[in-house]
């Protein structure tokens, strides 16, 4: 567990200046929050066991911040004495004596430094009493100190002394000035994160908030926080409960937003107070885009476009947002706006900065040593492989529109120094394009990359460019091969099943679908494929069903497996079940085969303009070549 330093208390100043001889003890309390954990795994250890290594010295500045000295007198020389006494003590090892006279020189200094670092002398002896004790000293010496009570209720917490928890809690709330009380009580949570019992966490916690959940000022963040440990509870439908009542309380305020987006996953109603706050006019940008974060966890893509559209259109300047925007339209099929939203990422200022600070910096380095740190280093990597990736984007947008040329000339804008196989593997895929399937395949099987390769990775490449090649038995014969050698290997049977399914070797597929479930019966992909090819045969629909009831039970967020739900829904004739299925696997993945198959249950159900509408926009999202959509297309005898 980590806990953060107690926050210094405002005083007024008494025109007398602070001891210089206690304040150059300040240091010696920083290592207290740092051996909380020691104390947390051995609460109670003799007292002259050897402690633990103490913690580094903090710098002349975290040392200039600790609070100052109550008692503003000089350092006199029986003070000093004690403390080098004391400090020998804890040299030696010896902690149970240090402590006391530590301990004894806090409480004759009324010093809270002493105080913290007694508390620090138990900690790092690992004992859990003492350190209470000498924070109960502190208390009662100092009773206004808000620090005395934080690092009470620190202590208390890595000790799981949770029975005793209550009564400081709601003191340190009630110690800060009003105007503070919401932030802090915002923070319980965090506060008492490192605690394991939750239940007991949120039970102290309701106690200890009373006071504070119908109070005008604080009533929003009292119930967003005890929401927030209701939910770390596992007690969601409570957290619900807790969150609407804050909403209402503040439709404005951020906190039950950011606990709603938390409470999706297994509140779906909570999903409802966010789309709520998001049609506000003040909604924040941020809290918009944490939506977009919260909608790519469960694969809603589609959705999440939209939103990431709306959030830009509130912050233009957020680089990173229009990067995740260009990769979701080249996922979605969509290269035109992908390219836009790419170099508007090319072009922010973020990009740009980032650009003129390596340039500065690849210049110090050629003339002095060493160039940059450590972090300028990190920074400058994350940098550019963000712009690197961007590259990659560009090449596939322009792959997507048959711009070999250009696709190519974005592709040398990667840094060679970083090369990988994602990078050679979208050079191969333009080479198929232009004709050149040899020389692609030779390319992905033996270009030297960046990293270490699972021994299946570039066989699952070659067979990939053989696909794009429309060489699909050359594929079958590669995976086959590549199975022989690895035969529990389920990622490469999955692939080899669904390439005997495009062969029509249905025997085949399915064999090798249930050796992957033998191997790996949590593979969602794997029920899912074997009960969709059934229902796209019209075969065994019980099957099926048993089958994706599965895979949605393994991966209920995945668009894919709703819509073999609803294509097995409407093979056995559920033609309602197989539009609302549909219609919410087309919005969280717009996908061309998604738009097949939920056009043609519009078709069947006489809703045969909005079927079109749907081919039309399938077919738009680089679907032209596509065989389910064309097939549908075909045998329902209608045209675009």
């Amino acid at each position: 567990m980590k806990l953060r330093p107690a926050r210094p208390v405002s005083r007024p100043s008494t025109g007398v200046p602070a001891s210089p001889g206690l304040r150059a003890w300040a240091w010696l309390g920083a290592g207290l929050l740092a051996a909380l954990p020691a104390l947390a795994q051995n609460r109670n250890v003799p007292a002259d066991a050897p402690p633990p290594a103490s913690a580094p010295a903090s710098s002349p500045e975290e040392a200039a911040a600790q609070p100052e000295p109550v008692n503003n007198s000089l350092l006199d020389a029986p003070m000093f004495y004690q403390l080098l006494i004391g400090e020998m003590e804890a040299q030696a090892g010896r902690g149970g004596n240090a402590f006391e006279v530590i301990l004894d020189a806090a409480r004759r200094s009324k010093d809270s430094v002493l105080f913290q670092r007694a508390i620090e002398i138990a900690v790092q002896g690992r004992s859990g009493d003492r350190a209470l004790v000498a924070v109960e000293a502190w208390r009662a010496t100092l009773p206004g100190s808000t620090e005395a009570v934080r690092t009470q209720v620190q202590l208390l917490v890595a000790l799981e002394r949770l029975d005793e928890l209550a009564e400081p809690l709601k003191l340190l709330v009630e110690q800060v000035p009003p105007e503070e009380r919401s932030a802090v009580i915002a923070g319980v949570p965090r506060f008492l994160g490192g605690a394991h019992d939750k239940a007991a966490v949120l039970g102290l916690s309701e106690t200890a908030l009373a006071p504070f959940v119908n109070a005008e000022g604080t009533r929003t963040a009292s119930r967003t926080a005890l929401g927030r440990l209701a939910l770390a509870a596992d007690q969601s439908e409570k957290a619900l409960g807790l969150m609407r009542r804050a909403n209402e309380d503040d439709p404005s305020a951020p906190g039950p937003i950011l606990l709603a987006l938390d409470l999706m996953a297994s509140q779906p109603p909570a999903e409802a107070v966010v789309r709520a706050y998001l049609a506000r006019p003040d909604a924040l940008a941020a809290l918009r885009l944490a939506y977009v974060q919260a909608l790519d966890q469960r694969q809603r893509i589609g959705e999440a476009v939209d939103q990431l559209k709306l959030a830009l259109a509130q912050q233009p300047e957020t680089s990173q947002a229009w990067l995740t925007l260009g990769a979701y339209l080249v996922e979605l099929g969509e290269p035109k706006e992908a390219i836009k939203a790419l170099i508007r990422f090319l072009d922010s200022a973020d990009v740009k900065r980032d650009a003129a600070e390596r340039a500065a910096n690849a210049g110090q380095q050629a003339a002095t040593t060493p160039a940059v740190g450590d972090d300028d280093e990190d920074h400058e990597d994350r940098a550019q492989r963000r712009i690197d990736y961007a590259y990659l984007l560009l090449a596939q947008a322009n792959e997507q529109l048959r711009q070999y040329p250009e696709a190519l000339g974005w592709l040398d804008k990667v840094d060679p120094d970083r090369s990988d196989l994602a990078l050679v593997s979208r050079r191969a895929s333009l080479m198929v394009h232009q004709g050149q399937l040899d020389a692609a395949r030779k390319l992905v099987r033996e270009a030297p990359v960046r990293g270490t390769l699972e021994p299946r990775t570039r066989v699952l490449a070659e067979s990939q460019l053989l696909q794009e090649g429309n060489r699909w038995q050359a594929s079958y014969d590669l995976l086959l091969g590549a199975v022989r050698a690895a035969p529990e290997d389920s990622v490469l049977i999955y692939e080899l099943a669904m390439t005997a399914e495009h062969l029509k070797r249905y025997d085949d597929m399915e064999a090798l679908l249930r050796r992957v479930i033998t191997i790996k019966p949590d593979d969602a992909h794997a029920y899912n494929a074997l009960g969709y090819s059934l229902a796209e045969r019209n075969v065994r629909l019980d099957e099926a069903q048993t089958l994706v009831d599965k895979a949605a039970s393994l991966a209920p967020d995945d668009p894919f497996i709703t819509d073999s739900l609803g294509w097995v829904a409407f093979r056995r004739g559920d033609t309602a079940s197989a539009l609302r299925l549909l219609r919410q696997a087309y919005n969280a993945r717009p996908h061309v085969e998604v738009a097949a198959h939920l056009g043609e249950v519009l078709w069947a159900a006489g809703q045969r303009d909005e079927a079109t509408r749907v081919w039309r926009e399938g077919r738009s999202r680089n679907g032209s070549d596509n065989e389910v959509l064309r097939d549908t297309l075909q045998r329902l005898k209608a045209s675009l």
